[in-house]
């Protein structure tokens, strides 16, 4: 299958791990292995024992236990768990797409949500979140979206890179729109439980019936991305068996050690949740003077959860602003080119605890006229 080089990946593996400040990033700030074990007392004792054999292909039934806690309706045999929210995203495509099929994909998006379905010959339309609608989606759009083709709806709530948070309504009335028209939902849902607002959090995908998938991951929310640990939940056997079977040509089964490290994070959950909204809303504050300080340059819709914004440059063209901060001062933004974006967009991290030295840096740079 032919598919195209992975634009924001390849962005930053030119600059991830040689740059000083990645003000780009779009997981938490990450924690150490005796970080992370120190939250549950015995694990410690209880990694050093753990076996390296092979895992059971589906998961670890103490780690799906722990996924079912995310959800009000899941059970273990529901969870599938991969190596990261990537394999998951192939595979489901890969087991529930055909050649013309048509899918409707929220965007802007992570690449792959529309590029691998694209590369099995599917056609894609994007339903678009327009920034004058404060990167709202318009229901009345899906609909005159809709072909008599379309096999699929790719969402992401809250929302990569804008840091949109759907509304209960809208949540409510999509999922009505797939089950009336017999289509498939999948809910890339690796931002959910990082709402600023606990209260505005959605139901998941998945708790809403058989045409939903809910696409979860320990990178974003949790900040422990080095795991590579991701699952999907769904009540739909027919995805389920199809997606266990491709994973038996891609990893098999999972890391014996991250699975065991993923089940102590989402027992801890909670701790992991309050310690990264601290770093974020801290980091907001931050950016919110940033923002009032260089009106004339900056704007943006604030974000509503999540660990990312989508700040608009006024002034100059975005690629080289970012080239030139990055060259300049160590500091790394992300061009919204890199989503096909073209109204000088850039993607900005809220989740790191470095982000008050990188903006110093950013309005240093600013200070010079770059």
């Amino acid at each position: 299958m032919p598919l195209p080089p992975f634009k924001l990946e390849r962005y930053f593996a030119k600059y991830e791990f040689s740059t000083e400040f990645l003000l780009c990033s779009s997981d938490c700030e990450a924690m150490s292995i005796a970080d992370l074990l120190a939250l549950e007392p015995g694990s410690a004792e209880k990694f050093q024992s753990t076996w390296l054999g092979y895992t059971e292909s589906q998961g670890s039934p103490a780690l799906r236990k722990e996924i079912c806690k995310l959800y009000a309706t899941i059970q273990p045999e529901d969870v599938l768990v991969h190596s990261g929210a990537e394999e998951a995203i192939y595979l489901f495509m890969h087991a529930m797409l055909e050649e013309n099929d048509h899918v409707i994909v929220h965007a802007p998006h992570y690449q792959s949500l529309s590029e691998v379905a694209k590369g099995l010959g599917c056609q894609i339309s994007p339903w678009l979140a327009r920034e004058e609608n404060g990167w709202a989606l318009d229901m009345d759009e899906l609909r005159h979206l809709m072909r008599s083709t379309t096999k699929a709806i790719v969402v992401n709530t809250p929302h990569n890179p804008t840091g949109y948070l759907m509304s209960h309504a809208d949540f409510d009335e999509l999922h009505k729109i797939a089950q009336e028209n017999n289509l498939l939902l999948f809910c890339d849902e690796v931002y959910r439980e990082s709402e600023y607002d606990p209260a505005d959090r959605l139901p998941a995908g998945c708790d809403y019936g058989e045409h939903a998938v809910s696409l979860g991951v320990t990178s974003k929310t949790y900040g422990l991305a080095g795991l590579r640990i991701g699952w999907i939940a769904t009540k739909n056997k027919d995805i389920y068996r199809k997606m266990a079977s491709l994973k038996d040509y891609t990893t098999i089964c999972n890391s014996a050690p991250s699975e065991f490290l993923s089940e102590v994070a989402l027992r801890n959950r909670q701790k992991l949740i309050d310690r990264n909204l601290g770093i974020i809303k801290n980091n907001l504050a931050i950016v919110d003077s940033l923002f009032t300080r260089y009106s004339s340059l900056f704007t943006w819709v604030r974000p509503r959860a999540g660990s990312m914004g989508f700040p608009k440059l006024l002034k100059g063209k975005v690629e080289t602003f970012c080239d030139d901060l990055v060259r300049k001062s160590g500091v790394l933004l992300l061009p919204g080119t890199m989503y096909d974006d073209s109204r000088n967009h850039f993607r900005l991290g809220l989740g790191r605890k470095n982000l008050p030295q990188a903006v110093e840096r950013l309005v240093t740079f600013l200070g010079k006229g770059s």
